[in-house]
């Protein structure tokens, strides 16, 4: 099989065109085939190079790789513009001034499904000349055969007056160069199709290659959000560079993303790359719309979090932490040896890289309490037992985790309170909120110094709250 990812440079990688990317991948190194990267750059005003740069930076991030390219669609003009000037000559195409308006008033005219033909007037735009009779029929690996009568089809416009060839032009014939077999895009391109391969068939009959026939087509159903509509950033993260922004492994989003539209045929839910290139086929990609949930994602990339070796997790923390949240790098590498430990007692707790630091960065650099946590727990009980157990901690030793949890529990049971009673103002206190790892690890991984000294200012503030409060 020969493939072809080919997206335009008009914005960032979305989420669809990833899954789109992936698809293409899986078929590629299934088959032993070849993934060709063309970058479709005819529109002129909003394809740029940074936005190329978006694409490649999502697909390497991905992992996703290609065998050939990336071509520039741009970077063929002269071959489209001889294939341009070889259909002209032979009628296939002509010149025509009609406007948009008039294609309008000829659908007021004669119904909206009659074809608009143009007068060929020797100058003007190039339309691609529909023959009157027939159909093209498009053969959809997923979808069945869908009929396109010739009747009702425009003659398409496939070069500006210029001579600068559209996408439907520019596509077909970058698809016989580079000896597309298979074309698998969104459903979105269906209604290009019959275009696209009456300019094959066109070029074909002129001698302009497609010696292999027409490519086949697979068109992928549409991605909706959870409340059914079209995926959109109301939905939440739109594209690939937002889904790293928000803390997500390439891996997950893959797995996940190949999910959507496709089944494996059983239950299985966490599939490697490995996997999935050997199970992945079309014909268990479904017609019907995928929903993509965030929250589903967000879910399985816990999954993928917990599976990491705590060494493994960490360095892709202080990647992540050096990259989307650079405010927090001067902290951690304070206690560069902290980070293996932190990355360890939080795991279980995480979804997301993006919530390591609000869950654990208290133990790289201290935070203010917040005044909701100290009123709940630094009240009068709760401040009874946070000296309890500061009392307790001063004279803990080894001041390890299995050691704290054995004063703590000395407390508990002295005390008859809920074990709750006691950690959370120990938490809010270390923490400066009631939410951490573990609040053995926690402690520990703090170290006893740090501990016994926010615990005591905490005691302080409290008292001085309280007094105020008379």
């Amino acid at each position: 099989m020969r493939l072809r990812f080919a997206p335009s440079p008009t914005g960032a990688l979305h989420i669809g065109g990833a899954r789109t990317a992936l698809y293409n991948f899986l078929l590629a190194r299934a088959s032993g085939g070849a993934l060709i990267l063309r970058i479709e750059d005819t529109d002129r005003e909003r394809s740029s190079a940074e936005n190329i740069e978006q694409i490649l930076d999502a697909l390497r991030w991905l992992e996703i790789d290609y065998d050939e390219g990336p071509f520039l669609q741009s970077a063929r003009e002269q071959r489209h513009r001889q294939a341009l000037a070889a259909l002209l000559e032979s009628g296939r195409a002509y010149r025509c001034l009609a406007t948009a308006a008039d294609v309008k008033a000829f659908k007021e005219r004669h119904g909206a499904q009659r074809g608009f033909r143009g007068r060929d007037d020797g100058e003007g735009a190039i339309r691609l000349r529909v023959p009157e009779q027939g159909e093209t029929v498009v053969h959809d690996l997923i979808r069945g055969d869908t009929v396109f009568a010739h009747a009702h089809l425009d003659d398409p416009v496939i070069a500006r007056a210029d001579g600068s060839v559209l996408y439907n032009f520019a596509v077909a014939i970058d698809d016989l160069d580079d000896r597309v077999s298979h074309v698998v895009r969104g459903e979105d391109h269906l209604s290009n199709t019959p275009k696209q391969l009456l300019v094959i068939e066109a070029a074909r009959e002129l001698g302009l290659g497609g010696e292999d026939g027409p490519p086949a087509y697979a068109h992928l159903p549409l991605l909706h959000g959870p409340d059914g509509r079209k995926l959109s950033k109301r939905h939440g993260a739109a594209s690939v560079q937002e889904l790293r922004t928000e803390g997500l492994l390439p891996e997950a989003v893959c797995n996940y993303l190949a999910l959507l539209g496709w089944g494996a045929g059983d239950d299985q839910t966490v599939l490697s790359r490995e996997q999935l290139i050997a199970r992945f086929t079309l014909e268990r990609v479904s017609r019907n719309p995928a929903r993509f949930d965030a929250a589903k994602l967000r879910w399985l990339n816990g999954i993928y979090i917990r599976a990491l070796p705590a060494a493994e997790l960490a360095a892709r923390l202080q990647a992540f932490i050096a990259t989307e949240q650079p405010e927090h790098a001067q902290a951690l590498a304070r206690h560069p040896q902290l980070l293996h430990r932190a990355a360890a007692i939080s795991q279980e707790k995480i979804q997301t890289l993006a919530e390591f630091w609000p869950l654990a960065g208290f133990l790289f650099e201290r935070r203010e309490i917040d005044a909701q946590a100290a009123a709940r727990h630094l009240d009068r009980a709760g401040r009874e037992l946070l000296m309890r157990a500061y009392e307790a901690l001063r004279t803990c030793e080894p001041f390890d985790e299995r050691q704290i949890e054995l004063a703590l529990a000395a407390i508990i049971a002295r005390e008859r309170v809920k074990p709750g009673a006691l950690y959370q103002p120990i938490r809010v206190a270390i923490a400066g909120r009631a939410v951490s790892p573990g609040i053995f690890e926690s402690l520990a991984a703090l170290g006893r110094e740090q501990a016994l000294e926010r615990m005591k200012d905490a005691l302080q503030t409290s008292a001085q709250q309280l007094a105020l409060d008379g």
